[in-house]
Order: C-alpha cells, then sequence, then structure tokens
C-alpha cells in the first residue's frame, strides 16, 4: 500500500520555507501532493494557476523528487481531495504557538469527517521566520526577497507588479 500525503496552502508565492516542509515530506512518503488551496480570509497576490507553475518550476529546480505532484483544489473540504487521491496524511509546516492554535481544529475536524490524519512539521531554523504574508510586504516595499524565495519566485516577482 502505497503511503500518500498531501502538503495543502497557499503558496502565495511559495518560500524556502514550504520547500524544506515539502522536500522532508518527500522523504517520509510515497508520495506526496503539494496542494494549491484557496484561502478565502485572504487577499491573493498570484492567481491559483501561476502559483501551481511556480512550485512545479521550484521543485524541478531545487532537483526534488518525481513523486511529488502539485496540483489545485478551489471547491470542497480539503479532506475531499484526501480521499479522492488516497492520501491519509496533511502535512502542516507550522513556525510558531500561532499556527498550531490555527492548525488543530482543522486537523481534529479533518481526522473526524476522514480519518485524515495531521503530521505538524517544524521548520528549519533558517527559514522559522519566513512567511508568504512577509515575502509580499517586502516584494511591494521594493526589498530582496531572494533570500527567502526559490530563484523562480524572485526573478518573476521582480518582472511581475506587486
Amino acid at each position: 500500500m502505497r503511503r500518500i500525503a498531501v502538503v495543502p496552502g497557499s503558496f502565495d508565492p511559495v518560500t524556502l520555507g514550504h520547500l524544506d516542509v515539502i522536500e522532508r515530506a518527500a522523504g517520509l512518503f510515497d508520495e506526496v501532493h503539494v496542494l494549491v488551496v484557496h484561502n478565502p480570509d485572504k487577499t491573493a497576490l498570484l492567481p491559483i494557476s501561476q502559483r501551481v507553475s511556480l512550485l512545479q518550476r521550484a521543485i524541478a529546480d531545487a532537483g526534488l523528487p518525481d513523486t511529488i505532484i502539485v496540483a489545485s483544489w478551489s471547491m470542497g473540504l480539503l479532506v475531499d481531495y484526501c480521499l479522492e487521491v488516497g492520501a491519509s496524511v496533511l502535512i502542516k509546516g507550522i513556525r510558531s504557538q500561532v499556527d498550531v492554535a490555527y492548525e488543530t481544529p482543522m486537523a481534529i475536524v479533518n481526522r473526524n469527517l476522514a480519518g485524515v490524519e495531521t503530521i505538524f512539521m517544524l521548520p528549519d531554523p533558517a527559514n522559522a521566520h519566513v512567511s508568504s504574508s512577509l515575502v509580499r510586504q517586502v516584494a511591494a516595499l521594493g526589498g530582496d526577497i531572494a533570500p527567502y524565495v526559490p530563484r523562480v519566485v524572485a526573478q518573476y516577482l521582480q518582472k511581475a507588479p506587486v
């Protein structure tokens, strides 16, 4: 039986912290679905299709395994996607107690709804302070985001209006 996990997120944009979690998840599971989801509580910088494309390119550039599948999901529950692809685990990167407090109720509901477990993965300390919203803010103010995002993302955001 294949062990399949889903790493969901808005990835708006993908950061080096995201790639770290994705890479470590790929080392633990036979197949990892990186799922770009719509977060109704956030105003997106990039359209979902662009986030998928940047993720695919960043994963390829990083030389990560081809057992990583990038997809998007905007309708229905996250656990519906998990059941559709046979995933029994969600992987969530957490940076702080605030993330734990936010993610815990969702983890409990996902287990109750569909038997899908959630694993919280701590970030590499070098990336613990980085979030997509921080990257968006630095980019909007003309700051250098290269230390926080994959090369392809930095190049794209330098060309695109933020």
